[in-house]
This record gives C-alpha cells, structure tokens and sequence, in this order.
C-alpha cells in the first residue's frame, strides 16, 4: 500500500470515528447502554466512573485493528486514524471540558475549542437518558440552535385544548 493511500485511510477513518461516536453516544450511551453512561451525567464520587468501561472497549477495538493490520493491508492506517480520534476526544474531552487531568491551557473565549466545551456543557444540562442534547464531539451546532433544541425537548406537553 503506498502512502497516500495509507494516510487518506487513516483520514478517513478520523471522520468515520466521529460519525461513529456521535450514533454510539446518542442510541448507545444514552440507549441501552446508559447503565454505564449515567455515571458520566452526575458528579464524580471517585477518580473513575462506570462510563470509563467504554474507553476500555474502545481501546480493545483499536488494538484489535493494529493486530488485523499486521496481516491484513490498510488496517494500520484504520487503526490509526481511530487512535488519532481517541486521542483528540481524550484531549478534548477529558483534560479540556472535564478537567480530570490538569489542561496545558484555557480555550480562549470565542475559539472553536470554547465552542466545543460550551456545546458539550449544554449536553450536560440534561441528566436523564433522554432530553441531552446530541452532537459529534469534535463538531458542535451553533449553541444557539442547541439551546433552542434544550429549550424544545424539555418543554412540559401542551394541554389539549
């Protein structure tokens, strides 16, 4: 496999990632799987939460794609490009938004990365498993139209008239 190939493997993978963590949070972590995700909508008790389960999942994927990779051309480059996301969403969102390591700075005020961590408050507005508001991780909204769409889930229902 050449190079170029191998990178817009890896690209592509980075995006599909993103695809794939906003269908796995919005009908997984707050569907079935919201069991393990409740513990991430409520302040931390511990230095873990039951919602770090999914990580361990996700980190066995990605081995699992290196270890293909070794016989299979271009899993490497998925692999990567998967690893490549953990990465960014780890830095995003558990350094940067949660602050469960201490962040290297402060997103400036009106930067895509205040964006982000303003939009995924707004998620968190909501601790029940239906009503967050739901978005990939590295794109968000405008917070206007999520604040709108917060304002319209969790409108008590109309009295028939």
């Amino acid at each position: 496999m050449n190079t170029l190939t191998a990178i817009a493997l890896a690209v592509a993978a980075f995006v599909g990632m993103e695809v794939a963590a906003w269908a796995i949070h919005r009908w997984i972590m707050h569907g079935s799987g919201w069991n393990w995700h409740e513990s991430h909508h409520r302040p931390r008790t511990g230095r873990f939460e039951r919602n770090d389960r999914y990580v361990l999942i996700f980190s066995l994927i990605a081995v699992a794609l290196f270890a293909i990779g070794t016989a299979v051309p271009g899993f490497t480059a998925v692999a990567i490009g998967v690893t490549a996301y953990g990465v960014a969403y780890f830095t995003m969102h558990e350094v940067l938004v949660h602050k469960r390591l201490p962040p290297p700075f402060t997103p400036r005020s009106g930067s895509y990365l205040a964006h982000l961590v303003a939009a995924h408050h707004l998620h968190h507005a909501v601790h029940t498993r239906q009503g967050a508001v739901s978005f990939g991780f590295l794109y968000a909204p405008p917070l206007q139209r999520l604040r709108a769409q917060l304002r319209g889930v969790n409108r008590p229902p109309a009295r028939p008239g």
